[in-house]
């Protein structure tokens, strides 16, 4: 009968446990190193209660944005594909970072300079989006340190 109060506060330590909220945070952009490509756009989706799937990342100072990811094959070799959408777990992280998984941000605008704070627009499947600001640093640049 020893195990009842291990189970009891098990049970009442699990019941404390703060609600997680589906955010996003850590948003940065690297410019292109030539004019005409694509940036690079990086953030962490940190899951709510329920596991949700990030299916579109949009922004207003970009024509077009796609979701992709950077992968080494069994020859060593590095590749990119695009993805169409990341299941974000309950409670989990899902990190979009140079190397992994990232957005391209194609045509980028004029204006767009280093120093400056861009918006990103995450959709998810069940039906929330988030808006974070994402800090834009050269192609040179090493990521900030938010």
């Amino acid at each position: 009968m020893r195990t009842w109060p291990g189970i009891i506060s098990l049970a009442v330590l699990a019941s404390c446990q703060q609600p997680a909220e589906l955010k996003a945070d850590g948003a940065w952009v690297r410019l292109p190193a030539a004019q005409g490509r694509p940036a690079g756009g990086y953030f962490t989706v940190h899951g709510g209660d329920k596991g949700d799937t990030l299916l579109a990342v949009s922004t207003p100072a970009a024509l077009g944005a796609e979701m992709h990811e950077s992968a080494k094959d069994h020859a060593g070799i590095m590749s990119m594909k695009p993805i169409r959408d990341v299941p974000v777990p309950a409670r989990g992280a899902v990190a979009f970072a140079p190397g992994g998984k990232h957005v391209m941000l194609f045509d980028l605008g004029p204006r767009v300079a280093a120093g400056q704070r861009i918006p990103l627009k995450l959709a998810f499947a069940g039906g929330k989006t988030l808006e974070v600001q994402a800090m834009v640093v050269g192609a040179g640049d090493p990521a900030p340190k938010e």
